[in-house]
């Protein structure tokens, strides 16, 4: 169930949201919590600039497609710090490497990588790499970066404010759980922004979105019973691997 919200906004949220998504310096951080997640889409668009600016600068070397695009992906890991590719990889170790759900939730707090994540990092690099060098053979990364990295920040804050935490401990047990009126502003943003974007692909890259995240949620919630830090890192992975393939089918 959604809980109401106490103050919307403060002007500490975004810095707040930068350093607990990203590795990028910032000041005046605050500590509400779960109430900084509206801000998670504006720290997708300040990543998407950064990424946007990289390709751009990048694009008159005269690089191969191939490379410019492992490079952004390298950017954009260093920018991160890794850590949603570092949640895909411990949910995948934890969703399918368990047998019941104390043994999945030991495995996705393991630090050590197993056979899945190995998998499952394999296949995220290599269809975004797949994708972003197709997107600039296109002419069409610049807006797909940035439209992405907004709308790939929202399965997180859906999945804090409908599903429970799964372990009672952690990043995600500490933020707590998302009022309705962020969940809301947040879609609000990122969505109006991922439309101004992109265009007419919005409707089918935020349906694509929207499935991946719900099937997501209910692998979950059927094998850990909710959700965790490891698996809103995922669902951002599962969200950008998501739209970053359908732009770049359209």
């Amino acid at each position: 169930m959604l809980k109401s919200d106490p103050k919307l906004i403060k002007l500490t949220d975004v810095p707040a949201a930068l350093g607990l998504l990203s590795r990028l310096p910032v000041r005046g951080a605050g500590t509400r919590g779960a109430a900084v997640a509206w801000a998670f889409p504006v720290v997708g668009l300040i990543i998407g600039l950064i990424l946007a600016a990289v390709a751009g600068v990048l694009a008159k070397f005269g690089l191969s497609p191939d490379l410019n695009a492992g490079l952004i992906l390298f950017v954009g890991v260093m920018i991160t710090g890794a850590m949603h590719e570092d949640g895909l990889a411990d949910s995948a170790d934890g969703l399918w490497g368990g047998w019941d759900r104390i043994r999945r939730l030991e495995i996705m707090k393991d630090s050590q990588i197993g056979t899945y994540g190995v998998i499952a990092l394999i296949v995220s690099f290599g269809l975004r790499w797949a994708a972003i060098a197709a997107l600039i053979r296109a002419d069409s990364l610049l807006p797909a970066l940035i439209g992405v990295a907004v709308l790939s920040r929202l399965p997180m804050v859906v999945m804090m404010a409908m599903m429970q935490n799964a372990r009672g401990d952690g990043l995600s047990a500490s933020a707590g759980r998302v009022g309705k009126a962020t969940v809301w502003l947040a879609i609000g943003l990122g969505g109006g922004v991922g439309a101004v974007l992109l265009g007419g692909a919005f409707i089918g890259v935020i349906g694509g979105i929207s499935i991946a995240t719900l099937a997501l949620g209910l692998i979950a919630k059927r094998k850990i019973g909710g959700q965790t830090g490891d698996i809103l890192g995922a669902s951002q992975q599962v969200a950008e691997i998501t739209a970053l393939v359908i732009l770049a089918t359209l």
